[in-house]
């Protein structure tokens, strides 16, 4: 039986988040973020994107 392949279509990465505003977590893993970036770590890079979307904020309402 012939083994048939397809084709991968990649998306462009997601952009790194922006840090919050007067958030201190979001800063340490931003610092951390850019000494991964340093030293060429890419996983650690991708551990602290990650963590940084999942990070909670309380959501502003309309003022």
């Amino acid at each position: 039986m012939p083994r048939t392949c397809r084709p991968v279509h990649l998306l462009e990465p997601a952009p790194e988040p922006v840090p919050v505003a007067g958030c201190d977590v979001c800063g340490a893993l931003a610092r951390q973020r850019m000494e991964a970036h340093a030293v060429g770590d890419k996983s650690k890079v991708t551990d602290f994107n990650v963590e940084m979307r999942r990070h909670p904020h309380p959501k502003r309402g309309r003022g």
